[in-house]
């Protein structure tokens, strides 16, 4: 995937530093070459000599190192690689970028050069949330700086909160985005995932036993190949991927408006398990439990997303795949469902308790064509996506 890339490697000073290590070792088994620059900082957490080990290359440290300027000066160096990665990009490193500061040899590379930059943030959560690192922020996305993460959880300081820094894999992904590499390059792929809650009163709701797992390992997959990618998830427990574009909803009407928002897009893949029906009517107060054994509710139909989108005259994605949920008669009704909605595709799957399907980490799908039926052996979720993927660039590429 990033076979002779050149990635040029600024390590900032902050304790998530440590991950450079396995990010190094998947940028290179992605095929790519890593080119480190450790800060003064940066030493002070991971060693010149294990970051070159790891990289294969000559770890770039004084700004004013007579050899490094006689064989490569920081001129050369901060323009001859594909792409510019700070990991982790501290508060400091930021402020000196937002404010064109090049007192150091990384600051010095970021100043000098015309190569994309993306940076991984890492803080403490005040330091992220403070207004002066919003403003460069902002400021550096304005200048077409990149940003990967950061994500919510707990920190080395012991607080919790957002300024962890993104998972190597998760940065990997950023970079083949970045370079924009893979079978779905320039392709747009909406995705819908996880349940929807339809409220009947301000405490209680109806919904699927839906994680969401599915759906975002499909968007994983997708990035992973170069898409563009809006994600629509209703409420999951599950970390969203950091790379798409992210739109979380709650209920079934609020999915259907951002499908419609989100679109035209080359690709629609509803995974999302929506309720298929909501209360006629919403109790404002909280209903209170009486005397009476029985409670009945009205239900009426929320709107079919997957048909509405596979039945559009105007701006219909070149592929709609769908997914079916069923207990009984598993191949017969996904057929049905795929000629009643007019969807490209269908994955079906077994969903009787026993199966473990919903909620679980696997899945044994049926996909099913036009061009017949075709049954997969049961693997982890993360494999079905890698699977449906491949076919789903084929599908799109030939279009």
């Amino acid at each position: 995937m990033l076979n002779g890339k050149k990635i040029l490697l600024i390590i900032g000073g902050g304790i998530a530093a440590f991950k450079c290590h396995d990010l190094i070792r998947g940028l290179r088994e992605a095929g790519a070459s890593v080119t480190p620059v450790l800060t003064e900082a940066g030493k002070e957490f991971v060693t010149p000599l294990s970051i070159s080990v790891l990289s294969g290359s000559k770890v770039y440290v004084d700004l004013f190192d007579l050899e490094d300027e006689t064989q490569m000066g920081h001129i050369e160096l901060s323009r001859n690689s594909d792409l510019i990665v700070i990991v982790p990009a501290t508060a400091d490193l930021l402020a000196k970028m937002a404010s064109g500061l090049a007192n150091d040899l990384a600051s010095t590379l970021l100043l000098a050069t015309d190569t994309e930059v993306l940076a991984a943030p890492a803080m403490n959560v005040r330091m992220w949330e403070h207004l002066a690192t919003r403003r460069n922020i902002q400021l550096l996305k304005k200048d077409g700086i990149g940003f990967i993460g950061p994500v919510e959880g707990s920190m080395a300081c012991g607080e919790f909160g957002f300024g962890r820094m993104a998972e190597p894999e998760q940065i990997i992904t950023a970079i083949k985005k970045k370079l924009s590499l893979g079978k779905l390059k320039g392709k747009h792929i909406v995705v819908t995932s996880g349940p929807t809650h339809e409220q009947i009163d301000p405490v209680r709701f109806i919904g699927n036993l839906s994680s969401g797992t599915q759906g975002n390992q499909i968007a994983v997959a997708l990035l992973n190949e170069g898409a563009r990618v809006t994600l629509i998830s209703g409420p999951t427990h599950i970390e969203l991927p950091l790379g798409a574009e992210i739109k979380r909803v709650e209920s079934a009407n609020e999915m259907f408006k951002e499908v419609k928002k989100s679109l035209p897009a080359d690709a629609f893949v509803m995974v999302a398990a929506v309720a298929d029906w909501k209360t006629k009517e919403f109790s404002k107060s909280k209903i209170k439990k009486n005397s009476d054994k029985e409670l009945v509710l009205k239900l009426i139909k929320n709107p079919d997303i997957l048909e509405y989108v596979s039945k559009l005259k105007k701006d219909r994605p070149k592929l709609v795949v769908g997914f079916a949920a069923e207990t009984d008669d598993l191949i017969a009704n996904a057929t049905e469902k795929l000629n009643r909605k007019k969807c490209d595709w269908i994955v079906a799957n077994d969903i009787r308790p026993e199966t473990n399907i919903m909620g679980g980490t696997e899945n044994a799908v049926i996909l099913i064509s036009n061009a017949g039926v075709e049954k997969w052996e049961r693997m982890d979720k993360s494999e079905v996506a890698l699977k449906l993927v491949g076919l789903m660039a084929k599908k799109l590429n030939l279009s």
